[in-house]
């Protein structure tokens, strides 16, 4: 009897049966003490660049083991079923394109909050409808790097008989070029200074990266009304720390906040930071303002203190982040791999 019933499970709600299982599909990390318990954190990990595979499982470990979320790390996979960051994003001359594909998406309605760090995908029409449902459901948005072009094939989302632009419509802002030296230059943070009091900016200082500077918008304009900057990001002549600024590029907005408004008037907290490589959030500058972001985003402000613990659990060692797959190492595994 109790087989037939886990059948009958796994035929109608499949991924119901996997998440209770611990599927390999995608991590599970349940929380311990802290202020997120009883809430839920999905992680989307699904480009190609910046390690993501890597980085969203060690975001998902200090949420739950230092502030009690739980978290969901679900990523894009071959048909293999291996989480794949070497799959094309376009059409090869000569090869049949395949679709990209994120098991586990129907989790996104059980989440409080979805972390969005994807970039160029073409998904299927279900599973874009299923991010469409969460990003018009007025759940807070975090979107990290390379998710302000997230998505190759258009979502299905219009309001109003307008369609949706996720980049800039909904985070505020999508790529439009490397502002300097692609994977040349780094980026120092600065905080701005009319929003030092806002809740995201809770003791984060020190923020630097070794990815480069994002522009997001024309020169000689800013920021669309409505989405304050909160970090200034100054490309740097080279990849260290201590590199000098390069006087020759101004600074760019890296982190910013805002509202979305969804198509039956609900309010989304949105809030978006260009930086985002897995070498980057080897800084606790820049971890602490993500970490801040999710508390803000889901409104819990009151709970963000300057001295929340943001140390990475365990062992971290990302790749370089690059398209020379083979040369760094990046090559096809099982979710599990990353756990």
């Amino acid at each position: 009897m109790l087989h037939r019933f886990l059948c009958f499970i796994a035929l109608v709600f499949p991924s119901a049966l996997s998440h209770a299982d611990d599927s390999p599909q995608w991590l599970d990390y349940p929380g311990g003490d802290g202020p997120g318990k009883g809430k839920r954190i999905v992680f989307i990990a699904a480009d190609q660049e910046y390690r993501s595979e890597q980085s969203m499982p060690m975001m998902a470990k200090i949420l739950s083991t230092h502030h009690g979320f739980d978290g969901t790390v679900l990523f894009a996979v071959n048909e293999k079923g291996e989480v794949d960051p070497t799959m094309p994003v376009y059409p090869e001359k000569g090869k049949k394109f395949k679709e990209h594909h994120i098991p586990g998406l129907d989790q996104l309605a059980s989440a409080d909050l979805v972390i969005f760090f994807a970039r160029l995908l073409t998904l299927p029409m279900p599973e874009r409808e299923l991010i469409v449902k969460y990003i018009d459901s007025g759940k807070p948005i975090i979107a990290l790097r390379t998710a302000n072009h997230g998505f190759h094939a258009t979502l299905p989302y219009k309001i109003n008989g307008m369609q949706v632009d996720w980049g800039n419509d909904v985070l505020g802002g999508s790529f439009m070029g490397h502002h300097g030296r692609w994977h040349a230059d780094s980026t120092r943070g600065t905080i701005v200074p009319e929003q030092k009091a806002h809740p995201i900016l809770v003791g984060v200082s020190d923020i630097w990266g070794n990815s480069d500077v994002y522009r997001t918008y024309k020169e000689g304009t800013s920021l669309p009304e409505g989405c304050p900057a909160l970090v200034w990001g100054q490309p740097l002549t080279g990849r260290n720390r201590d590199d000098s600024p390069n006087r020759e590029l101004e600074p760019l907005p890296v982190a910013w906040f805002k509202n979305w408004q969804t198509s039956k008037g609900k309010i989304a907290r949105v809030f978006h930071s260009t930086m985002g490589s897995g070498h980057d959030l080897e800084n606790p500058g820049l971890r602490r303002l993500i970490i801040n972001a999710a508390y803000w985003g889901m409104g819990m402000e009151t709970s963000i203190t300057a001295t929340r613990n943001v140390d990475i659990v365990g062992t971290y060692k990302p790749l370089e982040s690059g398209f020379n797959y083979e040369a760094l190492g990046v090559i096809p595994k099982p979710p599990s791999a990353y756990k």
